[in-house]
């Protein structure tokens, strides 16, 4: 069993990226359910306990990195969810 407390500190980032960006007032859930399974399967696993371990445990080389990632994921990730090829049609077709 995986203690509750056990996550990924990409999810952190990401969610910390999306909200900068805003980008959960301007979608509906269902893209952004997409949108974080496409960032998140691009990205690395790096799982923690706490939060405080990142900065023990990496240096800010390290974290501005993770962060580039996150960001270079999502905005490929945007434009790919974005093309018109790719938005889902009326899920009640």
């Amino acid at each position: 069993m995986i203690p509750d407390d056990v996550h990924n500190y990409y999810e952190e980032l990401l969610q910390q990226h999306i909200q900068a960006l805003e980008l959960h007032l301007t979608r509906d859930d269902d893209y952004m359910a997409d949108l974080c399974c496409l960032v998140l399967n691009q990205l690395p696993a790096h799982y923690i306990r706490h939060t405080v371990d990142m900065v023990y445990f990496t240096t800010p080389a390290q974290r501005d990195e993770m962060e580039l990632r996150v960001q270079d994921a999502v905005s490929k990730s945007v434009a790919w969810l974005d093309k018109k090829e790719n938005q889902r049609k009326n899920r009640e077709q």
